[in-house]
């Protein structure tokens, strides 16, 4: 192959370029350097010369949302977004790490986290939700995300699981005395469905009991994985009736008789999030503490099917976050002499991961919308959840990958990323089980056992 002639190089400079060039080096010299160079290093010369170390082109700034989608939303929506947004990097951020290595939620957030009133913003004191409640859940879930996990999961158990089961299940006098509270974060709620024995299955082997005694219920068995449930006012206990076999709900008050809180240690992911082992030994409980409107396992199911969209825009969140970071990475980070953002396997990366999160977004949105509009079924919300946990999976994988050795480090803040979508991709609803869900919308046929 005849190399490119030099010649010709030096006539598709610039001006500007061309003079920082005569005053480092004798132009005839290169010429003559340049003629035994083959075309691969005039092109790496070429690119030196375009862009001199001194001068570098302005990159653009690291930002999933490609199609700018945010655009499109009103602006009370993309106010809520900034609101996240702000907070986030204001108070989470300079503090996660720290919280991240000593495995405990940093209970000082929940004063400023009020100020910004955002539970008012999707649910009413009489526990009816705002028109766009499901849109402004999903964007406070995202810029939650892209910052920290643990975060948007611990508003996600409050706000979402816990009010949502008093909300729907409660009676007028127990919304009245618990939501206004809730919405102000002047108690903080928890919600108690797992079962150390039973996850995916726990809406047909429920092992914890109550049975009735005079004007109490007595509670027994063990709830797992119960998030904020180690420092939480209440929690939201579902256990099934000894002698009808209904399912029923209870706000249990935390120093109850009988109700123990063991803190999850060891966790590689969601390490923000305090976990607990709840142990009901003979916990008695008032008739006025139990949900008086519960209907049985539906009224549950109510309540996951409306929190499951904001498991999926979690799934959002870090990947996009992911995203972010490896971009700014690959524009700073050198190896062999230049950014690593400029090897073409890098850019395969970014473009790979900024795909997956672009139609997650997309996603998501779309499901929000749906949900507000009333039209939101089951098999649309375990569909996004299918996807948006698959897809965060690999693209937080390809921004490790991008970090190389890096990426380990939790300052980088990409391996985080990387340990929590472990557990988005396992909580409300495996991927399996949400995979049989869609499946069984979709052909009439179950496939369930």
């Amino acid at each position: 192959m005849t190399p490119t002639d030099p010649t010709a190089l030096l006539a598709g400079l610039d001006l500007k370029a061309l003079a920082t060039l005569s005053q480092r080096v004798d132009l005839p010299a290169l010429l003559g350097a340049a003629s035994r160079l083959n075309d691969r290093q005039l092109g790496q010369l070429t690119r030196m010369l375009g862009s001199p170390p001194d001068a570098p082109a302005d990159l653009p700034a690291p930002d999933g949302d490609f199609l700018g989608l945010m655009g499109t939303l009103s602006p009370d929506e993309r106010q809520t977004a900034a609101d996240v947004r702000a907070f986030m990097h204001g108070h989470v951020a300079p503090i996660m790490n720290e919280y991240w290595n000593r495995d405990e939620f940093p209970r000082h957030l929940i004063a400023p986290l009020r100020e910004l009133d955002l539970l008012r913003r999707i649910w009413n004191e009489d526990g009816t939700r705002t028109p766009n409640a499901t849109v402004l859940e999903g964007l406070i879930t995202l810029e939650a995300c892209r910052v920290d996990v643990s975060t948007a999961v611990f508003f996600g158990v409050h706000a979402g699981l816990a009010f949502a089961s008093i909300a729907l299940g409660g009676s007028d006098e127990q919304k009245a005395e618990w939501l206004p509270r809730m919405l102000d974060l002047d108690v903080i709620g928890a919600f108690g469905l797992t079962e150390p024995e039973g996850g995916s299955q726990v809406s047909q082997g429920m092992r914890t009991t109550c049975r009735r005694d005079g004007d109490r219920w007595i509670l027994r068995g063990q709830k797992k994985w119960i998030g904020n449930s180690t420092f939480s006012d209440f929690t939201v206990i579902w256990a099934r009736d000894e002698d009808t076999g209904e399912v029923r709900g209870f706000i249990v008050r935390a120093g109850t008789p009988g109700y123990h809180v063991e803190k999850i240690q060891g966790k590689t992911a969601l390490r923000i999030v305090e976990n607990g082992l709840i142990t009901l030994d003979d916990c008695a409980v008032p008739d006025r503490d139990r949900l008086q409107n519960v209907r049985g396992w539906r009224t549950t199911a109510e309540v996951l099917k409306l929190t499951r969209a904001g498991v999926a825009w979690q799934g959002v969140g870090c990947a996009m976050g992911a995203y972010e970071l490896a971009l700014a990475y690959a524009q700073t980070r050198e190896q062999f002499g230049k950014r690593i953002g400029e090897f073409q396997l890098i850019q395969n990366h970014l473009v790979h991961m900024l795909g997956n999160v672009t139609g997650m977004l997309t996603l998501c949105l779309r499901l929000s919308q749906l949900a507000d509009e009333g039209h939101m079924r089951d098999e649309h919300a375990a569909l996004a959840k299918v996807v948006t946990a698959a897809r965060c999976r690999e693209t937080v994988a390809l921004a490790r990958e991008t970090f190389g050795g890096n990426g380990i480090l939790l300052e980088y803040g990409v391996a985080k990323h990387f340990a929590d979508t472990e557990a988005i991709y396992s909580y409300e609803g495996t991927n399996e089980i949400n995979t049989l869900v869609v499946g069984r919308a979709i052909t009439g046929l179950s496939a369930f056992v």
